[in-house]
């Protein structure tokens, strides 16, 4: 009897909802940066256990928006969240409590979801014993199924997930084929790719003014008759000042991008892969609607 059951990872940004999706379909399905905000979109990651098919919705992370680009990727979150069978909410269990979780966590009791509370980043708590006054906290303002302190970095309690998971299952076909770990597109997750390096390797104030575009990709042979693709990469920034800090002097910082990004692209491809990069100023872009929409950014 094939059965479904859709769960959205919900919390504030940072909380490690991306590092907890990969770790539980066993694939790298979402970038991972310690930047806030690094998810921008709705990513499903999916596994299928016998018979049951899980679907992982890793959503950005709930903040005030302060452009038309965040104001999407709150969309985003709150849409993915009310469309799933069940709520994983996650906490970095190093942070204190804060009105940003009790907002948030007003705001799905409104949706009549079961919500699961997981306190991440366990493995950072020299004193477990430090956990009991954040749950005692999070027990008074919401009546959670259950409250599992976690690592989603190591894996620590981790094992039982799905088997918890799996009595929200509802009984019905499969949405997806069971082979596939996630519905991107590819072109989607090569630029993901680029932009976590870029996330990587930049300064703090710069990420979040980023975006990247496959601009091509074409599949041709090697002089040995290999299979070889070329991509053509174009990398945005809102100011000529940000563009010159991507670039680096001499051009190093590019072609260390470059080079991170073609290292995962090959494995991911299983071929050779030649990069081109290219960096671009789009002010303000952010802010511009059909711009956003073009990248695949818009939550409409």
């Amino acid at each position: 009897m094939k059965k479904n059951v859709f769960a959205a990872l919900a919390g504030r940004a940072n909380t490690g909802k991306s590092t907890l999706i990969n770790l539980l379909v066993g694939d790298k399905v979402a970038i991972v940066s310690e930047k806030p905000q690094t998810t921008r979109t709705r990513i499903q990651g999916i596994i299928t256990r016998d018979e049951t098919q899980f679907v992982f919705t890793d959503t950005p992370g709930f903040h005030r928006a302060r452009n038309k680009l965040s104001e999407h990727m709150v969309k985003h979150a709150r849409s993915s969240i009310a469309g799933a069978d069940i709520v994983l909410l996650l906490h970095d269990c190093t942070k204190k409590f804060t009105k940003t979780d009790a907002e948030l966590i007003d705001s799905l009791k409104g949706l009549d979801l079961p919500v699961i509370l997981f306190l991440n980043k366990v493995d950072l708590m020299k004193d477990k014993t430090k956990l009991l006054p954040l749950i005692e906290e999070y027990s008074r303002v919401c009546e959670f199924e259950e409250i599992m302190p976690i690592s989603a970095l190591t894996g620590e309690n981790t094992g039982h997930i799905l088997s918890v998971l799996e009595h929200y299952a509802d009984e019905g076909e499969h949405y997806f084929p069971s082979d596939i770990s996630t519905n991107q597109a590819e072109k989607v997750w090569l630029s993901e790719i680029v932009r976590e390096k870029l996330l990587l390797c930049m300064y703090e104030e710069i990420p979040h003014g980023i975006a990247v575009e496959i601009e091509s990709m074409e599949e041709s042979k090697t002089n040995r008759g290999k299979p070889i693709i070329d991509m053509s990469v174009v990398i945005y920034c809102e100011k000529d000042s940000h563009k010159g800090m991507i670039i680096g002097k001499q051009g190093e910082n590019l072609k260390k991008i470059g080079k991170e990004s073609r290292l995962e692209i090959e494995d991911y491809m299983k071929c050779k892969v030649n990069i081109k990069l290219w960096v671009k100023v789009k002010e303000d872009w952010r802010n511009k609607e059909g711009f956003i929409a073009d990248l695949g950014l818009s939550s409409d």
